[in-house]
């Protein structure tokens, strides 16, 4: 199923030890490019990113997560006695020379570099399984997001190859009549250039056959047409595999063969029909940079 790389999706959970926010951010990118931001929560990080790209094959991206901790259990409390009650004999002894009172308050000890310590405990086995659960349920929001939007453009794309299939469709009846355009303009070529004089029929026969092998374009009308129904099966498809790199390989493709069919007609209706068939594929070309 052709899936976009653009999508986001925000989802807040709580439990009796743990508050979480999770926000994934999912943006262009050649590869799976994963960035995150947030608590550190060590081998937690790495489970995540193990998740996210068991579902997501490319793109950047953006994982914020917002931790808070309710529970007091949860946090380590360390204070430096031993630097503290030296504070205080100090700050004793100057009160004591200067003959005045000086008192600390709790928020002054707290600012006191060394003396207090707040830690965070690491995450419980159960709290990092919280964790996991509601990211996974932040990510299928963001699975559905570029599900939908990749659904959008691969109609889109799909409208477009239809538009290249007629346009091919219309060159292979005008390629039949393509050699007595040929003949025609030669005769007259050699007509001017014999003085008005009718040209010899073999002679005329022969470069009808030469020129119309050298400007023959049944080779990339094949190939045209094997190109759209490898795209037109990709964008159709029901499979999870990626298809983005593919459609824009076969993208460039048919770019090329249109190119080439258009350097070797000899027909304003064929030249008409290459210019279409570019037309269209440049537009496919822009869509398939947002897909995966």
């Amino acid at each position: 199923m052709i899936q976009s790389m653009t999508g986001f999706a925000e989802r807040s959970f709580d439990s009796r030890t743990l508050r979480v926010k999770v926000s994934i951010k999912s943006l262009n990118h050649r590869f799976f490019d994963w960035n995150y931001k947030g608590a550190p929560i060590g081998e937690g990080e790495n489970r995540l990113r193990v998740l996210c790209q068991d579902r997501l094959h490319r793109g950047r991206i953006e994982v914020t997560l917002d931790l808070g901790f309710p529970d007091p259990s949860s946090w380590d409390v360390n204070i430096n006695e031993g630097l503290l009650e030296k504070i205080f004999t100090t700050l004793d002894r100057i009160s004591v020379r200067l003959n005045r009172d000086i008192n600390l308050s709790l928020d002054n000890v707290f600012r006191i570099p060394q003396v207090v310590e707040l830690k965070r405990k690491d995450l419980s086995p159960s709290e990092l399984a919280f964790l996991e659960r509601g990211f996974a349920r932040t990510l299928e929001d963001v699975v559905k997001s570029r599900r939908d939007e990749g659904t959008k453009t691969a109609g889109q794309i799909k409208h477009h190859l239809l538009k290249v299939k007629r346009a091919v469709q219309k060159i292979e009846k005008l390629v039949a009549r393509q050699p007595r355009l040929i003949q025609r303009k030669l005769r007259q070529r050699l007509i001017d250039l014999n003085g008005q004089s009718p040209p010899s029929e073999e002679r005329l026969s022969e470069e009808v056959a030469y020129l119309s092998q050298r400007y023959d374009v049944s080779e990339e009308i094949q190939r045209l047409k094997s190109h759209i129904d490898a795209a037109l099966e990709l964008v159709t498809s029901r499979k999870r595999e990626p298809a983005g790199k593919m459609l824009d390989f076969l993208a460039q493709e048919l770019y090329r063969e249109a190119n080439t069919l258009n350097s070797k007609s000899q027909d304003i209706g064929i030249t008409k029909e290459g210019l279409l068939i570019k037309g269209e594929v440049e537009s496919i070309r822009q869509q398939v940079q947002n897909l995966e």
